[in-house]
């Protein structure tokens, strides 16, 4: 049985107005899914390039890659041309550039696509098996509260997955959100700065390759390096202090070198050990399988195979279609008060109660603390002194609050209970303004 994890499908052919699907439609009330992105992702080319919001960081990169190459082509490869018979010290610079051209190919490839971004939903899930008129009985409230985890049998052991808040879906397993980029991607790896991309399904294969390659181009520019103060050394027979003093060049692309073998080299091993346990770092850092099964392991061949040699799924986001434009929310007359998009009405509505707390007074409730354990919103009570008038203008405002509105319906009066409540020492979080 195939489970649901709330992923949708790839979306529909949008009617295009240019194509004449809806010349009703307005161009202008149409737009590009990579422009109105809720990511936090940066486009290029119209969509057809993905960087993450780190993506300068990118132009670092690619600097700590061609500037040693380059210094390496024109003060050591370039001398050694002459010291190999039938031409072979040409195959020195060629042999560099490959390698480069190689390296900056899957940097490319790594942070300029999709790395497996799940679209998000447009509402939550529906819970499965519930309906709303059978279950709820007399005086009970309905279970409207999505579970936060939801159990997968993955090759006949239990997976739990988690729903995700910001997508409104149940991650599939391996999938997790990734705070910089604001997306829930496939078999989520870990997010790289160096490449300002995230490490997913459809972009991991390209990852170790670069990393690998990055790896070989240092072992092959250090060993150079080597042979050409060794060069100098046998030419001048001096000694190798001799010999260094020579070649400053040499002498600093070798411990540049040295120094970032050890980085992308002792990456290149860890990689090699997480593919042939068939785990992602994410897993690795969080003991996801410490002394469990792991679902996901197929053997040391078979886990090879399926990074390097299984083909990569199509993107389930087509950044270039045609989206409908939202309507902007424009703002609301609620009595004398102007409410906007930088405020937001947060509470109940059940029995006539609304609570009216400011965008950034409901953001610090977010983030801070009014989360239950389960990560959802507990209940937010306004400052009543913010709501209520102070003591002694109570008679003046409602006076006033009368005399403006007239005799009309609807008017918003209250009660000296109410008055009698708010003055006391909030032993109740919420207070009923009641409506006539």
């Amino acid at each position: 049985m195939r489970e649901n994890f709330g992923v949708p499908s790839p979306p529909p052919r949008t009617p295009d107005p240019v194509a004449g699907d809806a010349a009703s439609v307005g161009e202008t009330d149409w737009l590009r899914t990579y422009q109105v992105w809720k990511g936090s992702n940066i486009f290029f080319l119209k969509g057809r390039l993905i960087f993450g919001p780190d993506a300068r960081s990118l132009l670092l990169t690619i600097f700590l890659i061609v500037a040693p190459v380059a210094a390496f082509c024109v003060f050591v490869a370039r001398k050694l041309t002459d010291d190999f018979p039938h031409h072979w010290g040409t195959s020195i610079v060629v042999i560099v550039v490959v390698l480069t051209s190689f390296d900056l190919f899957f940097l490319l490839l790594t942070s300029g696509r999709d790395p497996g971004i799940i679209p998000r939903n447009a509402q939550p899930p529906e819970l499965e098996g519930y309906e709303g008129h059978n279950e709820a009985g007399t005086g009970q409230t309905p279970p409207l509260r999505l579970p936060r985890t939801k159990d997968v049998v993955v090759n006949g052991i239990i997976v739990k997955t988690k729903y995700c808040d910001t997508c409104m879906l149940y991650r599939p397993p391996r999938c997790s959100h990734c705070s910089i980029c604001n997306n829930c991607v496939e078999r989520f790896d870990h997010h790289c700065p160096w490449v300002g991309q995230c490490i997913g399904l459809r972009n991991y294969r390209f990852f170790f390759m670069f990393v690998f390659s990055t790896t070989l181009l240092c072992f092959y520019v250090h060993g150079f390096c080597w042979v050409y103060i060794k060069r100098i050394m046998n030419s001048e027979e001096t000694t190798i202090w001799k010999g260094m003093a020579k070649a400053p060049a040499s002498i600093v692309l070798v411990v540049y070198t040295f120094i970032s073998v050890w980085f992308v080299g002792g990456l290149s091993v860890f990689h090699l050990y997480l593919i042939s346990k068939n785990q992602s770092t994410y897993e690795n850092f969080r003991y996801r399988y410490d002394g469990l099964a792991n679902p996901f392991d197929k053997g040391l061949f078979e886990n090879f195979m399926e990074i390097f040699c299984s083909s990569i799924p199509p993107s389930k986001n087509n950044f270039r279609t045609k989206v409908a434009k939202e309507p902007e929310i424009p703002p609301r007359m609620v009595g004398s008060f102007v409410t906007s998009n930088r405020e937001k009405s947060v509470g109940d509505i059940e029995m006539g109660r609304r609570k009216l707390v400011s965008y950034d007074n409901a953001r610090a409730s977010s983030n801070g603390d009014n989360r239950d354990e389960d990560g959802g919103l507990t209940d937010v009570s306004p400052d009543l002194s913010r709501i209520l008038p102070p003591q002694g203008l109570e008679g003046s405002v409602l006076h006033s609050r009368r005399s403006s509105m007239g005799s009309k319906s609807g008017s918003w009066e209250i009660s000296a209970d109410v008055l009698a409540l708010a003055a006391g020492i909030g032993e109740s979080k919420r207070v009923t303004i009641s409506t006539t």
